[in-house]
């Protein structure tokens, strides 16, 4: 029975470490919260939020240790309730139980959680008790492989920015080549001259070329009638411009179809 004691009385001891390290915490970050708003920064927040994280974590192992003995199996009686102000239980408990009375021992040492509460919890049991055990063994081995991925995914972007920082960013195009480029391009510089052997040039016989339409083009002439100086003959579609008895001029065989844009005015 003595073992058991103590076994019990040292439990309670670190388990009362552990609560009262994270009420400290947890009161410092409210304060910082209600006070320090303006200043407070989102790296602070998520450090707070992390050592609330630790601090709980640290106390359900505590609480699910071998040696720790189930509390829920312990029977609290109290020795003494009087309706008179206690000073020891007002600095035990820092001001908020300051008597120990009939009115306020069924609320602090009751082990039943709230009617609502206690609902909310059977209608989660019976919820996870209609799934089957391979669904559910399913379903955690799904959210534990998205888990992963995503673990892996945030670590690969993280080798990748760290790597990316520390070497400097590949060359990927050959200043040579743009200086090549920018100078035939500016100044032709490089560029040859080759034509291919099959091409005729516009010289030659039997192929029209660009000379012989810019001549023929431009031995277009303006007919004028008698009688009307200032007007302008109508062109007659499908009659061959001929420019001959001009000097330097080399006969088109190009056939023009030009239509008069507006009605001429000695047209009947």
């Amino acid at each position: 029975v003595q073992r058991e004691e103590k076994q019990l009385e040292a439990s309670l001891d670190a388990l009362l470490s552990q609560v009262a390290d994270l009420k400290n915490s947890l009161g410092s970050f409210i304060y910082k919260l209600e006070n320090e708003y303006d200043r407070l920064t989102w790296p602070s927040v998520l450090d707070s939020f992390a050592l609330l994280s630790g601090q709980l974590n640290t106390l359900n192992k505590v609480l699910k240790h071998e040696k720790t003995p189930l509390f829920r199996n312990q029977v609290i009686i109290p020795l003494v309730l009087s309706p008179d102000r206690d000073e020891d239980l007002m600095r035990q408990t820092e001001g908020r139980v300051p008597v120990f009375s009939h009115e306020v021992v069924p609320d602090h040492l009751r082990t039943k959680p709230d009617p609502e509460v206690e609902e909310q919890e059977k209608q989660l049991t019976t919820d996870a008790a209609r799934i089957g055990a391979d669904a559910a063994q399913k379903q955690i081995q799904s959210l534990n492989k998205m888990c992963s991925n995503l673990l892996e995914k945030i670590s690969k972007e993280e080798r990748e920015s760290e790597s990316g920082g520390l070497r400097p960013n590949k060359q990927t195009f050959n200043p040579t080549d743009t200086n090549a480029l920018v100078a035939a391009v500016a100044f032709g510089k490089g560029l040859s001259n080759w034509r291919p052997s099959g091409s005729s040039g516009p010289g030659q016989p039997g192929q029209p070329g660009a000379g012989t339409i810019l001549a023929g083009t431009s031995g277009l002439q303006q007919v004028q009638m008698a009688g009307a100086p200032s007007q302008q003959q109508p062109m007659l579609s499908g009659v061959q411009m001929a420019p001959t008895g001009q000097p330097g001029k080399i006969p088109s065989g190009i056939k023009t179809n030009i239509k008069s844009a507006s009605m001429h005015p000695y047209q009947r």
